[in-house]
């Protein structure tokens, strides 16, 4: 089997929230599509342990807020990379209340729905949820990020709770088909001793300065990033080395 067969298949990426007991909840997922026309039905695919699924099939309720394709990194690393059982997601986004009484996140949204839960099914690591649009609007005329042009970009994996996600170890054994691109110049190789650079976070634009390091992790100034632990994480979104690139 070629794993990355699978990333051919086509996804957008949304922000899917729900409330139950006043409390909100929302997570990345890139598992959303029209299921019907009439009546018109959504449905989305949720990791069993992912904490708002429990809300959601409690609730009965969820809405969908489409990413436009220049939709903020941060917000990304937050509802997709962290858990709201630590941080408030919402704390620093626009919201509104959908009929059902679901927060809709308007913060790089070209679009929302607004959902009650009418079927569920297990499909093994995830549930998939259908839901019954009540009500829809669009917010912008920008194109909507696609999952494809996200990870393109980014150099991204899923997160492990997407349906989406393959390990990597996985995908490290295939090669992508190579764009033929026209011969450039070759760099000059670095001077030795030139590995004082920045990395940045594709996530959460976190910035790892060696001259700083990361005391929150007890990594002292002067560390180059290539001396980091294999399992470093960023100390904003908790993503893991491979998801930094060199400024």
């Amino acid at each position: 089997m070629k794993y990355k067969a699978f990333h051919k298949l086509s996804y957008g990426l949304y922000i899917i929230t729900t409330k139950v007991n006043n409390n909100n909840a929302g997570y990345i997922g890139n598992t959303v599509f029209q299921v019907t026309s009439e009546p018109s039905q959504i449905a989305i695919s949720c990791h069993k342990k992912n904490a708002t699924l429990e809300k959601i099939l409690q609730s009965r309720i969820f809405s969908i807020s489409v990413l436009g394709k220049n939709a903020s990194t941060s917000l990304i690393g937050e509802f997709g990379f962290m858990s709201g059982t630590e941080i408030d997601k919402f704390r620093n986004v626009e919201t509104k209340t959908a009929k059902t009484g679901a927060p809709i996140v308007l913060d790089s949204s070209v679009a929302w729905f607004d959902c009650k839960v009418v079927a569920t099914q297990d499909v093994g690591s995830h549930v998939l949820i259908i839901g019954e649009v009540l009500d829809s609007e669009v917010l912008s005329d920008e194109e909507p990020l696609t999952y494809a042009y996200y990870r393109e970009k980014y150099k991204m994996l899923s997160p492990k709770n997407s349906p989406t996600y393959i390990e990597k170890e996985k995908l490290d054994g295939e090669q992508e088909p190579v764009k033929k691109q026209k011969a450039e110049p070759q760099k000059k190789e670095q001077e030795k001793g030139d590995n004082m650079d920045i990395f940045t976070c594709q996530i959460c634009g976190f910035q790892y300065n060696p001259e700083e390091g990361d005391p929150t992790a007890g990594i002292p100034p002067g560390t180059p990033f290539e001396d980091l632990p294999d399992d470093y994480k960023c100390p904003i979104c908790n993503a893991g080395k491979e998801y930094f690139k060199r400024n």
